[in-house]
């Protein structure tokens, strides 16, 4: 135990939330001061409060006192002073906890420089606070250090005013540049004016040795690196968390310091309440209870509800067991204190609905509700998919309700906006979150600060697997070359070195995906507010658990790309139907067959959760044809039901391969659905309380411990299980077999609430593809506009569908992919560099009528929205192929638009100036329009097909009309049947071939390698080229060039995206070398052809391969009416297949007359 002599508070201590120089975990912070019996420690990070919770709950765990503060910036702006000073404010009551709140949100929200306070504000908030003077960085020190001794007086009298006894100078003795100067005139200034002083260590880090840790993770944030001379030191290996009897050591002679900040640590007292809920006040109608009114609200609803359900129903519907849930939901609702957030959810579902706004049929849990349900928070019926309400809020286990909404992608802010017009804008805000140094990300972080190669830093964060939870340490026990590569290179070895000491250090911050909080009051009464550097808006200063834990409420606003497809493929529709025929997405029948039909034949890209490989091979094995086995589908495609066989029985018995089984006879009503596998969370819960008597409070507790895993809980659960079974007239063996089976399942197990309302979204897409095709399509690549690799699949799936696709047109095409005339038409959006002011310019001037010529449309479309690089990406995309003649070849076009461009926005220019300065009034506008200099006639050099292309592929991203690989997919298709839309995760080898659309190389240990792109139309897919491979082919990876590659290809454990990890690589002439027969030459025997034999030497002798080596055979076939034979060439005749040996040959012989042939398959 320390002795009481050396005993020490720290005052000024930055751990990693401070960001910018901070390195110490908060958990370890409190352990440490616990271990060196300090009786309290402070948190004081930089301009803000991020960990002020987390440290709050780790100190009291520890049994430390915590004592809340923060290093705030600020400027005297009364005093005309332009420079920011430092100061440390502590809370000594929950007046000034208040206090710092209210500062540091200020710093954000007010102040003309971010971050930084006025002084006044900090004098305006003196009472419940204690403030440290800041040591060198603060406004006193700085005028000591410029030798400005009166102003300094004058500053310090003014804080001792303002704070009273609360004001104290602070000294630290760390051995940074002007400290021992500031020290001494402090100490006189002090004695002088009675202010008591503190010692301070200006902690950064925990131990002396975490120094170039620290310094490391200041240069990150600074993207400086450590050897830069110009590189401020500001920091010293001193400023660690030093023990007391160091600090003691360092401060003898100055005991009076290091006993005020034992006394201050006594005069704060803050006492935080946390884990109390405050929830809005929903505004209810005068004088109605918010009880009553949810029960008023929740009955009518169910009442609208069970009306339309008769209406689908011709045999109607028992309402008795819907007003029971109805009544038992209420009261737990009602009975938890719930009333106003189920109100204040409905009301902004309400409002969205009300905006046409689509809201997502429900997510998570939640779903499990009828009260929901009746409110209209979620639209499915959970007594109809069997789902739980207690698995969404159980009386027996008291938490939060948490909805989590979807919203369309469109109207998600627009929703978010109503929320803080109807509370107050000062009552709502985003919630923070925290990006940390990730294992990949720390590596390429330290070796670029340690001034290493950036090919090494690549090499090494390369080697790391990219997956959920991959660490440093996990990934040199998984990966042997990172280990071998860590033990051979001193750099290496370096950086992962440092690289161990940041991983998961707080990086930077960010904004939560979909969390939003609404207080009861202002939000400056519950936590601080952040400003993103963007100007993103506010968000809260607590992350997603503290915030919760300061008391506020989390509603979680999520945006889904899907909703909007779904809005806009039905808006199209709508549009061109009736009043009476219009379609209601939420109507349509779950039973269609055509839909079913689609779904077994796996015809499911661009459909919701469905359209993976994988899926898709699933799909083909289970045969869904009930919406049952949808919402089965999204559960099992997870690794633990695959691995685990529930997948293989699911199927199996489905089909009758295999019996259907339950574990018990009064399991079968549980497991009925699903033939007797146990698939979701509420299967744990359900055979519980069929089994075991449990209620479904008690059930829930069981499937939340056996997530846990907690040994001590589970042998609770266990014996509880086992007790209610044997009671049930069942054996104990049964019990344990039946609970070790729940037990393993629970692994895996998925809700199905959750899975229920997202197959319901699933299923209403594939409805949507299945009846609309061309309108779903259109909706689908039109949210995709921007994703190239995704357009480039969706563009291929629409032509499998046989849907029509007509390029972009300004005379036809909207910002938008549309459908016309049962055709998707290219939208304007989809090209680079058109935004959407010059599509808004150009749709807004052609309801004038259709643009004539680029002269006409130059003219009338506004050179400031759509400018000359605008004009341009519109012509290379083909948008402006329609002015050209009906008989005029594209590549002309294009060619005579590009060359004439020039001119034509010149004479707009001129047409504008004249009818700016009056000139059109004087003279007739046409009149002024018809004289002006026409467009220059010019001698036009068509494009070249490969040049149209790729004016394709530079502005739309992609090949629409046409693809370089089509000059050879046909003989392609004969030696390589396999499109890369059809590869799939699988050992053994695979060929495939395309057009290499990218590529980039790097150094690796064991030399260099590349990772290349390749594109045939299907789909894109990228190559990994490792040192031995890449050494052996590089010459033959080119861009633009048709390659045929052969290699073994693995989905990536994170995205599930394919890659091709290659072992050979073919060029076109290398790939007929390999796979043809022969080379056939045909002859027509009906006419005389004496002069055959000169003529075969002369095509042949200069593309020969004279040696006979690897090239192919020739053969010449003669035919005629009644006789037909083959010649074979010798081997001093064999050629090399290259392009311009079929080119000669052709010219010679005829098109159709040459050809190879490919007489064996490659697989």
């Amino acid at each position: 135990m320390t002795p009481l002599s050396d005993t020490v508070v720290h005052l000024r201590v930055h751990t990693e939330y401070s960001i910018a120089d901070g390195l110490i975990k908060i958990d370890d912070l409190a352990r440490r001061a616990a271990a060196l019996d300090m009786p309290a420690v402070a948190i004081t990070d930089r301009s803000n409060l991020f960990g002020l919770i987390k440290f709050y709950r780790a100190c009291i765990a520890q049994g430390v006192k915590p004592l809340i503060g923060v290093d705030l910036a600020f400027r005297d702006v009364a005093a005309d002073d332009a420079a920011e000073y430092r100061c440390v404010l502590l809370a000594i009551d929950n007046r000034g906890y208040r206090a710092l709140l209210e500062l540091v949100s200020r710093a954000y929200t007010q102040a003309a420089r971010r971050g930084v306070v006025e002084r006044d504000w900090l004098f305006d908030c003196a009472p419940g606070l204690i403030v440290l003077s800041g040591g060198v960085g603060g406004q006193l020190g700085q005028l000591l250090l410029n030798a400005d001794p009166d102003r300094a007086r004058e500053v310090a009298l003014q804080w001792r005013e303002a704070f009273g006894d609360r004001f104290y100078i602070e000294l630290t003795r760390t051995g940074r540049e002007g400290e021992q100067v500031y020290l001494t005139a402090a100490l006189g200034l002090a004695a002088e004016l009675d202010i008591p002083v503190v010692a301070s260590n200006d902690v950064c880090f925990l131990d002396a040795d975490h120094f170039e840790a620290h310094e490391t993770r200041v240069c990150i944030q600074e993207g400086r690196t450590l050897d830069d001379p110009r590189r401020p030191r500001r920091y010293n290996a001193q400023q660690y968390f030093a023990t007391g009897a160091e600090m003691r050591e360092r401060f003898r002679g100055l005991e009076a310091a290091i006993e005020n900040g034992l006394e201050i640590a006594k005069r704060c007292n803050v006492t935080l309440e946390l884990d109390t809920y405050f929830l809005p006040d929903y505004p209810v109608p005068a004088g109605t209870q918010l009880e009553t009114y949810l029960r008023e609200r929740a009955s009518a609803g169910l009442d609208e509800r069970l009306a339309a359900v008769a209406r689908r129903r011709p045999d109607g519907v028992e309402d008795g067991p819907y007003r029971d849930r109805l009544g038992t939901e209420l009261d737990v609702i009602i009975g938890m204190g719930f009333a106003g957030y189920f109100l204040v959810v409905m009301e902004f579902i309400e409002w969205a609905r009300s905006q046409h706004i689509p809201v997502g049929p429900g997510r998570g849990s939640g779903a499990g509700s009828l009260v929901a349900y009746a409110l209209g928070i979620t639209d499915l019926d959970p007594l109809e998919y069997g789902l739980l309400f207690e698995r969404f809020l159980n009386p027996e286990r008291v938490s939060m309700p948490d909805f989590d909404i979807d919203f369309c992608m469109e109207g998600r802010d627009k929703v978010i906006a109503h929320v803080a017009e109807l509370y107050g804008q000062d009552a709502v805000s985003q919630i923070i979150t925290f990006g940390t140094m990730a294992a990949k990300a720390v590596v390429r972080d330290v070796a670029r600060v340690q001034g290493k190669p950036y090919g090494l830093a690549d090499r090494v964060s390369k080697l790391i697997p990219f997956e959920v939870g991959m660490t440093l340490e996990k990934a040199v026990a998984e990966v042997p070359e990172l280990r071998d590569l860590i033990d051979a290179d001193e750099e290496v070895a370096e950086i992962m070195d440092m690289a161990y000491q940041l991983e998961g250090i707080v990086r930077n911050v960010g904004r939560h995906a979909g969390g939003v909080v609404i207080a009861p009051s202002r939000l400056t009464d519950f936590v601080p507010l952040y400003a993103e550097e963007a100007g993103g808006g506010l968000v809260s200063q607590f992350d997603l658990v503290d915030v919760e834990r300061a008391g506020l409420v989390k509603f979680d606003f999520l945006g889904l790309k899907t909703l909007t497809i779904i809005d806009w493929a039905v808006a199209a529709i709508n549009a061109g139907r009736d009043a009476g025929s219009q379609i209601d997405i939420a109507e349509i029948p779950l039973d269609d067959a055509a839909t079913y039909e689609t779904l077994k034949r796996a015809e499911t890209t661009a459909v919701f959760q469905l359209e993976s490989r994988g899926m898709k091979d699933l799909m083909r094995r289970l045969l869904p044809d009930r919406i049952e086995d949808i919402i089965a589908l999204v559960a099992l495609f997870r690794p633990g039901p695959l691995q685990s066989g529930a997948v293989d029985a699911y199927i199996d018995r489905k089909h009758g391969k295999k019996p259907v089984v339950f574990p018990h006879p009064c399991l079968e009503g549980s497991l009925r659905e699903t033939y007797g596998v146990m698939l979701y969370q509420e299967h744990v819960m359900q055979i519980a309380q069929d089994l075991a008597g449990f209620t479904l409070g008690q059930a829930d507790l069981l499937r939340a411990a056996m997530g846990k895993k907690k040994p001590e809980e589970m042998a609770k659960m266990r014996q509880q299980f086992t007790d209610g079974v044997v009671a049930n007239d069942a054996s104990a063996a049964l019990a344990n077999e039946i609970f070790d089976d729940m037990e393993k399942f629970a692994g895996y197990a998925f809700n199905k609430s959750h899975s229920s309302a997202y197959a319901l979204v699933s299923y209403q897409t594939v409805w949507l593809k299945t009846h609309h095709p061309a309108h779903f399509m259109a909706a689908v690549l039109s949210a995709e506009m921007q994703n190239t690799d995704k357009i480039v699949t969706l563009i291929d799936e629409v032509q499998c569908m046989q849907l029509g696709l007509d390029a972009p047109d300004v005379n036809r095409s909207a910002f938008r992919f549309t459908v016309q005339n049962d055709a998707i038409v290219y939208g304007l959006g989809a090209v680079k560099g058109v935004g959407e002011g010059p599509v808004a310019a150009i749709v807004e001037e052609r309801a004038n009528g259709p643009f004539v010529n680029l002269d006409d449309f130059c003219q009338r479309v506004d050179g400031r929205k759509a400018n000359r690089r605008v004009l341009e990406a519109l012509i290379r995309a083909g948008a402006m192929d329609g002015f050209g003649a009906s008989d005029e070849p594209v590549e002309h076009v294009r060619a005579r638009l590009l060359g004439t461009l020039g001119d034509a926005v010149q004479g707009a220019e001129q047409v504008a100036r004249d009818a700016a300065s009056g000139i059109a009034d004087l003279f007739g506008g046409v009149a002024v329009a018809a004289g002006r200099t026409p467009i220059r006639e010019i001698e036009v050099v068509p494009l070249t097909r490969r040049e149209r292309l790729e004016g394709e592929r530079d502005t739309l991203g992609l090949y629409l009309n046409g693809h370089p690989i089509d000059d050879y997919i046909d003989e392609i298709r004969r030696f390589c049947p396999m499109r890369i839309a059809d590869l799939k995760a699988a050992r053994g080898k695979q060929w495939v071939a395309g057009l290499v659309v990218s590529s980039r190389t790097m150094r690796g240990r064991r030399g260099d390698m590349a990772f290349t792109v390749i594109d045939d139309r299907s789909g894109r897919i990228e190559l990994s080229l490792f040192s031995e491979a890449y050494q052996e082919h590089r010459r033959k990876i080119e861009k633009d060039a048709v390659i045929i590659v052969e290699g073994e290809t693995q989905a990536d454990d994170f995205s599930g995206v394919l890659k091709m990890r290659v072992a050979r690589v073919f060029t076109m002439d290398e790939a007929r070398q390999h796979f043809a027969g022969w080379l056939q030459i045909d002859v027509d025997g009906s006419v005389l052809q004496p002069d055959l034999p000169a003529r075969l030497r002369r095509a042949l002798q200069p593309v020969r391969d004279a040696q006979g080596g690897e090239g192919c055979a020739v053969a010449v076939a003669y035919r005629r009416h009644d006789a037909e034979g083959q010649v074979v060439l010798g081997p001093r005749w064999r050629v090399v297949p290259s392009d311009e040996m079929l080119e000669r040959l052709r010219a010679e012989f005829g098109v159709e007359q040459v050809h190879l042939s490919y007489p064996r398959a490659t697989m």
